[in-house]
């Protein structure tokens, strides 16, 4: 049974509270200030793109639909919320301040953006303000963020371990990621096109575009090798070999990030490969343990999909030597993971430590996010893959070890684009907890 959040709550907010203090002593402020944001317009356009709160702000309050809205945080007293609920009969206002987590705040409701310069501390020297340029309130913008490192590097690099509040959050979006991709396997079983299956998703998961935590990726056929494919064809392709479908879910201002592939030919040749990639996903997933170097688990990674590759008659040369060539980089091109909560891709994937720093990624291996030691509290996603992409197999051929390459098997799996498999994974004192295949066996 998946936790309620709520009695979770005031737990989480006496974290909250001793992070920040921290923060502001390391950083000389006796303030913490956070916007929520602000809506951005299109240029020359009266348009605006879709909002995004503040992550630092959704950290302490599950608000994710509230611009001009502030946080003022002292130590010693209780959280201050200048809730903006506009005079606006253009757009729907917010509810007032209600739930759980309302009554652990002093709560200020204000009518118009700037009247919530008259409830911040008096000297905005003494504030670290966490937010964007744009958040500046009072005259020529004197009240304006200022981010302080020595602040954001204690808050972020905590940010990575989770509170029981945080875990339960992410279980509820992870329900909904799950609802969503059940529905979009249905979606392509039954022959929808790319766009069809997006929408079923969104039905499904109770949430529009602008709500996902990320664009869905959601690719039939050759287009499973673009790694961030976004166009969604209106027409499926013919014939339908197979789906890679990248897809989250949000709640409360926590995201999910699932990925699944599938074969039409549940029995084919592809079908093997995709168990195959499963299978080196799920080794992974079991030595996601305390004192683990995720840098390791990545390398681990491109081992085991070598050794995949080597298996179906692609690479003649041995899985090591795929590695140590960086052969297998233009078969698995990305990150194994990174961490996953207020944001798709958290804070401080690279933090040393939490006064700055930073961990450098493995040579050779240019776009892996998140280089830390793993630890209890750490929620991190682990997605394997394998992919046919044009433009690094043509790399490949005209380099010193294209002759270490079954180019005829190579454009057998050509047509089926690529595969990849991710799950939500927290780390724990005990085995590792798997949000995604959880929530996939309720």
């Amino acid at each position: 049974m998946t936790p309620d959040p709520a009695p979770l709550y005031a737990a989480h907010l006496a974290v909250m509270q001793q992070r920040a203090e921290t923060a502001l002593e390391r950083g000389g402020f006796d303030h913490l200030v956070i916007p929520s944001g602000t809506v951005h317009y299109q240029l020359f356009d009266d348009r605006d793109y879709p909002y995004a709160v503040n992550p630092q702000f959704k950290a302490w309050a599950p608000l994710t639909r509230n611009p001009g809205s502030w946080l003022v945080v002292t130590p010693g007293r209780r959280p201050k919320l200048v809730y903006l609920q506009p005079f606006d009969y253009w757009h729907v206002v917010p509810d007032a301040p209600s739930g759980y987590w309302a009554e652990h705040f002093e709560l200020v409701v204000i009518r118009k953006p700037e009247e919530a310069s008259r409830h911040l501390p008096a000297d905005a020297a003494r504030c670290a303000i966490l937010g964007e340029a744009q958040s500046a309130l009072g005259q020529y913008g004197a009240f304006k963020p200022n981010n302080p490192q020595p602040v954001l590097d204690h808050l972020d690099y905590h940010r990575a371990f989770k509170t029981p509040y945080e875990i339960a959050m992410l279980r509820q979006a992870t329900l909904r990621g799950v609802r969503g991709h059940r529905a979009a396997e249905r979606a392509f079983r039954a022959g929808a096109s790319e766009f069809g299956i997006h929408l079923a998703y969104c039905q499904a998961a109770g949430q529009d575009s602008a709500e996902l935590p990320y664009s869905n990726i959601v690719a039939l056929n050759a287009h499973g090798a673009v790694l961030h494919y976004t166009e969604r064809d209106r027409v499926p392709p013919r014939p339908l070999r197979s789906f890679l479908i990248d897809a989250g879910a949000s709640f409360g201002g926590y995201a999910c990030d699932i990925t699944r592939t599938h074969a039409a030919d549940t029995d084919g040749e592809f079908q093997r490969m995709i168990d195959a990639v499963d299978a080196v996903q799920q080794r992974l997933s079991a030595a996601f343990a305390p004192g683990r170097d995720y840098r390791e688990l990545h390398l681990q990674a491109h081992l085991e999909l070598s050794g995949v590759l080597h298996e179906f008659g692609i690479l003649t040369m041995s899985a090591e030597s795929a590695v140590e060539s960086g052969v297998s980089a233009k078969f698995f091109p990305h990150g194994l993971g990174h961490g996953i909560g207020l944001q798709v891709h958290d804070v401080a994937g690279f933090a040393e430590s939490e006064r700055g720093g930073t961990i450098a990624r493995p040579e050779g291996h240019p776009y892996l996010r998140l280089t830390r030691t793993l630890a209890p509290g750490m929620v991190v996603t682990n997605e394997p893959g394998l992919y046919f992409a044009e433009l690094l197999l043509d790399e490949l051929r005209q380099g010193p070890h294209a002759g270490a390459v079954d180019w005829e098997r190579v454009d057998a799996f050509r047509p089926y684009g690529g595969i990849r498999i991710e799950d939500d994974i927290v780390v724990t004192e005990r085995e590792p907890l798997n949000l995604t295949r959880e929530a996939f066996a309720d």
